[in-house]
Formats: structure tokens, C-alpha cells, sequence
């Protein structure tokens, strides 16, 4: 059986890419800057390469150690997709000293 296919996105160049998952080879690099590419799990869906506002909210959740693997239910949950729902989410996280990752990935805020 061949290894499962994985996502892997490089933030530079806004591009994503399906590649097996080798734990051996933690570090993979850009086929087009040469720069590490970040493991972002097998339930990821990219945005359009022209859609920098996606990008930049896709930045933040991965800084914030958010991926997207897929759960018990098929599916990553809910994951913010513009800068005004993660700077929402992050406003609440600071009000209510819940963690950033936790916060982010919050569907709903109360």
C-alpha cells in the first residue's frame, strides 16, 4: 500500500503541494524558492494563489500550531478563512486568556 498523501504549503510563494508522508523526511523544500515547505496535514484545502487575505489567515494558524488533519467526523472542524474572523478570534483569546490555537479554531464565539 502506498503512503498517504499529505499537504504541504510554502507561505512565500502562496502554493500548496500533495506529497506522500515520510516521518524519516521531516524537512521538504519548495520546488519553486527553495524555501521549507510547512506540513499542514491531509485535510487542508488551499486558497487561490491571488487571494492574499485567505494567505495571510492561513499564516496565522499555522504559526499558531493550528493544522488540518482530519478527525474522527472526516473532516479538520472549523478553521477561519479571513483576517477579520482570526483577528476576532484572537481578540477573544486575549480577553479570555484561552490559548491562540484553541481560540482559532472556535466555530462559534460566545
Amino acid at each position: 500500500m502506498p503512503p498517504a498523501k499529505t499537504s504541504y504549503v510554502c507561505l512565500p510563494c502562496r502554493a500548496s503541494y500533495k506529497q506522500p508522508y515520510d516521518s524519516w523526511r521531516p524537512e521538504r523544500l519548495c520546488p519553486r524558492c527553495a524555501g521549507a515547505l510547512v506540513h499542514v496535514g491531509s485535510a487542508f484545502a488551499p486558497p487561490r494563489r491571488r487571494d492574499t487575505a485567505a494567505w495571510r489567515a492561513l499564516a496565522v494558524l499555522l504559526h499558531a500550531g493550528v493544522g488540518f488533519h482530519k478527525s474522527c467526523c472526516g473532516g479538520p472542524g472549523y478553521r477561519p478563512r479571513t483576517p477579520r474572523e482570526v483577528r476576532e478570534r484572537l481578540m477573544y483569546a486575549r480577553r479570555t486568556g484561552e490559548p491562540a490555537h484553541r481560540a482559532l479554531v472556535r466555530c462559534e464565539l460566545p
